[in-house]
């Protein structure tokens, strides 16, 4: 294709010289032999020259205007990918060389965004690989450790193979539960769970699961109170199975990361078409600088303190899809030393 271009570029200026040497013979001759007195025979190459430069500036732009339409072809077939059925007129008598300056810089500016996400996106999927690798490896080496300690003769001593057995169990369940806690986020993510809407009462359903609650708020000396602010009853719009565990996953994230002697209150408002429902604690609360990441997969403020409560650490992430999957929003605000609210709006019937 290079040499194409270049011997047609050659011919194309062979041509132009050709001719215009041609054309400068045959008036020469024609206005000698017409005898023509000295003055206007010196007008001869003058008049010669300027037709031959706007033969040539003709020539030259229809050359290179043809070259660059298809270049401005090529880019926006770029551009839109080569998919099949897409038509664009052009308007070939505007500035196409600023065209053509206007399209290469927008083209460059998307492929720059682009490489800029490709990047983002490799970089969380190692922080994700790593964090599900970290999270794995604390319950398996636990596995492992209590069991070769079974083996090693542990199994025959009443004093620990019992109290061994349940920690192998507990591991075992916090695997069960991360994986299944990963599970979720992926078919929420991709749509393959497809919600079941039902008409509830908010109020009467959290006080369900406040109630299933209550050995484990009691063991951590945690009060959990529902506060209304409307007289009226009112019924939400919601998947029952993944309400409750909005509320379950909060909850449990409440009395883990709070005081002994602390509280948990749960807020109803009504905000027009939709009801909104704040969990309130007065725990530890969150640091500013990791607000904008708690609704993250696997992100813990207080790393230790989260493994030692047995947690995925996908809680808030899954209840951020749950939220945004009945078309809702959720947010958090918080204080450190003071506490934490995370609000949610589920719609009225």
């Amino acid at each position: 294709m290079k040499n194409q271009n270049s011997n047609n570029l050659s011919f194309f200026y062979s041509a132009i010289v050709s001719s215009t040497v041609l054309l400068c013979l045959v008036l020469c001759n024609f206005y000698l032999d017409m005898r023509l007195n000295w003055s206007f025979v010196f007008t001869i190459p003058i008049v010669i020259m300027a037709v031959s430069f706007l033969v040539m500036r003709k020539l030259l732009y229809s050359f290179i205007y043809n070259r660059i339409r298809l270049i401005y072809k090529t880019i926006n077939k770029r551009k839109t990918g080569g998919k099949a059925g897409y038509t664009r007129t052009f308007n070939y008598h505007t500035d196409l060389i600023k065209m053509v300056e206007t399209d290469v810089a927008s083209w460059a500016h998307e492929q720059e965004v682009e490489i800029e996400k490709m990047r983002e996106m490799n970089d969380y999927r190692k922080e994700f690989v790593g964090n599900v690798s970290h999270e794995l490896k604390t319950p398996i080496f636990n596995i492992q450790g209590y069991t070769l300690t079974l083996l090693e003769g542990g199994l025959e001593d009443e004093n620990i193979n019992e109290r061994y057995l349940k920690k192998i169990e507990k591991n075992i369940n916090r695997m069960i539960n991360i994986v299944n806690d990963l599970d979720a986020i992926t078919k929420l993510e991709s749509g393959q769970l497809k919600l079941r809407i039902q008409n509830i009462d908010p109020i009467i359903f959290c006080d369900d699961i406040i109630e299933s609650l209550e050995d484990f708020s009691t063991s951590k000396n945690i009060n959990i109170k529902i506060i209304k602010h409307y007289d009226k009853s009112f019924l939400v719009k919601a998947d029952k199975e993944f309400l409750r565990q909005v509320f379950t996953n909060l909850l449990v994230n409440s009395i883990n990361y709070n005081n002994d002697g602390g509280y948990v209150k749960v807020e109803f408002f009504e905000m027009d078409k939709n009801i909104l429902i704040e969990v309130t604690d007065n725990g530890v609360g969150i640091p500013p600088d990791d607000l904008p990441r708690v609704f993250e997969r696997f992100y813990r403020v207080d790393k230790s303190r989260s493994l030692n409560s047995g947690g995925s650490g996908l809680g808030l992430a899954i209840v951020k899809h749950i939220i945004e999957a009945h078309g809702q929003t959720v947010n958090v605000r918080s204080t450190l030393g003071v506490g934490t609210t995370i609000a949610f709006t589920m719609s009225k019937v």
